[in-house]
């Protein structure tokens, strides 16, 4: 007789593990939905989507009451601030740079020059964002 040697995780594991695969899938559907190029298919991804959403809120809710996830602490408000902010100035940038090559374009050919303005370090506050 064969027996099968299996090892059940404990149920706070198992539950964690659903939950990671459930905001994977999430992931997945939303790439699906803006890829799509029908409008019905489209649609099906955003019911997906949806349910998927809604049965990790579920998930979460289940996890959290039990003490079983900590969410990250909350980014301070001033951190929100200067991110809006940085953002808001790339933002101004980029604009300023399409209209200098819309109206350079009008008037003869498109040459590419670097922009005069100094590069920021977008980069720098990646670490600040937390999931």
């Amino acid at each position: 007789m064969y027996t099968q040697n299996t090892t059940t995780l404990p149920e706070k594991d198992l539950v964690f593990q659903i939950l990671v695969e459930t905001k994977r899938v999430a992931g997945e559907y939303a790439t699906a939905v803006t890829e799509a190029n029908c409008q019905n298919v489209r649609q099906m991804f955003t019911s997906l989507l949806n349910d998927t959403l809604q049965i990790q809120g579920e998930i979460y809710q289940l996890m959290s009451q039990q003490g079983w996830y900590q969410p990250p602490s909350p980014a301070m408000r001033h951190e929100i601030a200067n991110q809006i902010q940085q953002h808001q100035q790339e933002l101004q940038q980029t604009n300023q740079f399409i209209q200098q090559r819309v109206s350079t374009s009008n008037t003869g050919p498109m040459m590419y020059s670097a922009p005069q303005s100094q590069p920021q370090n977008f980069g720098a506050s990646a670490n600040n964002y937390r999931m």
